[in-house]
């Protein structure tokens, strides 16, 4: 797992509240980054399919709204431009049946969960495909300061490393 997707869980079940499931493998080498619910409502059980896709590099830092290419995603030079497309994570990331079919095992189906894209900014093309699809942006910036925040002035320590270390980071600031 990387580090930006145990930050991401750590989100979501420490600040959020909600019950996670990292790494889920599905065949044809396809992999699930994080399944959440959240439980806080007497009436249902809000799902959510959470993909991460954090980079800082200046050139491939946002998720943009280009043309994402199967083709272009197997050519080393342009792989990672293509990772940084909204339409690399509808069709590689979300869409595949291999990754639908280990959803409903979860008890996922379509229409009962939500999709959601972690990421450090991006374009209004994106935003912009993003609502079309009924996905969610996240931007990881936020989810950092939203961890800090809910750490600030609290004693408890937290057995998750990644929490942790971000807890005291904060304290130390």
């Amino acid at each position: 797992m990387e580090t930006t997707e145990k930050i991401v869980e750590s989100y979501c079940r420490y600040v959020k509240g909600w019950f996670t499931i990292p790494n889920i493998k599905c065949s044809g080498q396809y992999e699930i980054d994080l399944l959440a619910l959240d439980s806080s409502s007497n009436t249902s059980i809000k799902r959510y399919h959470v993909e991460c896709g954090v980079s800082i590099s200046g050139a491939y830092s946002k998720l943009t709204g280009k043309e994402f290419s199967q083709e272009r995603l197997k050519k080393r030079v342009e792989r990672a431009g293509q990772r940084r497309t909204i339409g690399y994570f509808i069709q590689r990331k979300f869409g595949p049946k291999e990754v639908l079919s280990e959803l409903e095992k979860y008890g996922f189906k379509r229409g009962n969960y939500t999709k959601v894209i972690v990421t450090w900014g991006w374009t209004a093309e994106a935003k912009e495909e993003a609502d079309r699809e009924d996905i969610i942006l996240w931007d990881f910036r936020d989810i950092l300061k939203k961890i800090a925040e809910s750490c600030h002035g609290k004693k408890t320590y937290f057995t998750d490393d990644t929490l942790r270390t971000i807890q005291l980071f904060v304290r130390a600031g």
